[in-house]
């Protein structure tokens, strides 16, 4: 572990001058290509203002969401009830959907472990 300081450090010295190059270029360009989603004058109080209404407009939305999930769960509830008049293209487009969520999934835990292939994902 020791051993592999030195090389750790020399890989972050890298970084940092890759970020001082680069960094206040693309910080400019970023906020230029976004100064209409800045506020002015940038105080504390308008911060604050910004987060309660963030906070309360999605706290307004639950009742919007909800009924959303309601109205899926009656899809879902319907076709498990019709399922003899499922098609093989349905059950497909089912099947390619489970297996892209079990994917998503494996490469997360792939990520979530720093990119190492251990376990029972592979």
């Amino acid at each position: 572990m020791a051993s592999k300081i030195p090389q750790l450090q020399s890989k972050v010295n890298q970084a940092s001058a890759v970020v001082s190059n680069r960094g206040a270029s693309f910080y400019k360009l970023l906020l230029e290509q976004n100064k209409h989603y800045i506020q002015e004058p940038p105080t504390v109080e308008k911060c604050q203002t910004l987060a309660k209404q963030l906070f309360y407009t999605r706290l307004a939305s639950i009742p919007l969401r909800y009924n959303s999930l309601r109205k899926e769960l009656e899809y879902a509830k319907n076709i498990i009830k019709n399922r003899r008049d499922l098609n093989m293209e349905n059950v497909g487009m089912a099947a390619l959907f489970g297996l892209e969520c079990f994917a998503w999934f494996c490469g997360g835990e792939i990520v979530g472990r720093g990119f190492t292939f251990t376990g029972y994902c592979v």
